[in-house]
């Protein structure tokens, strides 16, 4: 398996949105794990090589998401408190990316290595972004892609402690979303049940 995220892959947008189309769902025993649970894991049946698979791709969009917001803060473009969001935002990224990696390695997994900047920034376009409002155009775009990929794990679970890990971390994103639609100035969404459709 390739180690770097970007190698064979055409955009990390569209990974993003096919996240789970083309990787499937996580098995209990990695969301138990991810979420430092590890006593609910033992006893699980497992396919640790899937669950390595699955993990790497999300370790992948972490990596991307990290390197978007230090695309915008380096930018110049971002703004006090706008910059200052940006930042705990990529600190939110930052944990959830220590976490898969983590993960990874409990399962005898090698994380997926992260990218250089210049790869991240041909990936996304930094080029065209000229303003605050770019910026925060492309993480909304990423952190709705996050937030419909992590709510889409919930239903594969029965256990409620699993789907509670994979709805904290779509409640990241959402939030992340909700505050990035609303710095932008666009309204909130205005159906019920607008995630994760």
């Amino acid at each position: 398996m390739s180690t770097n995220y970007f190698e064979g892959r055409s955009s990390p947008m569209a990974s993003r949105r096919g996240f789970l189309g083309t990787t499937g769902t996580l098995s209990a025993v990695a969301v138990a794990m991810l979420a430092g649970r590890e006593a609910l894991a033992q006893g699980m049946g497992n396919d640790p090589a899937r669950d390595v698979s699955i993990l790497n791709v999300a370790l992948g969009l972490e990596h991307e998401a990290i390197n978007a917001y230090q695309l915008g803060a380096g930018s110049g473009l971002l703004q006090k408190p706008v910059l200052d969001v940006a930042l705990l935002f990529q600190s939110h990224h930052k944990a959830h990316r220590d976490a898969l990696i983590a993960t990874i390695q409990k399962l005898g997994g090698k994380p997926v290595a992260e990218a250089s900047m210049q790869t991240y920034a041909e990936s996304l376009r930094a080029g065209t972004l000229k303003s605050q409002n770019d910026v925060l155009a492309l993480a909304a775009r990423l952190e709705l892609g996050a937030t419909n990929a992590y709510l889409g794990v919930i239903t594969a679970f029965e256990s409620r402690d699993l789907a509670k890990v994979a709805g904290r971390l779509a409640a990241d994103e959402s939030m992340h979303y909700t505050a990035l639609t609303s710095a932008l100035g666009r309204p909130l969404p205005t159906n019920a049940l607008s995630f994760g459709g």
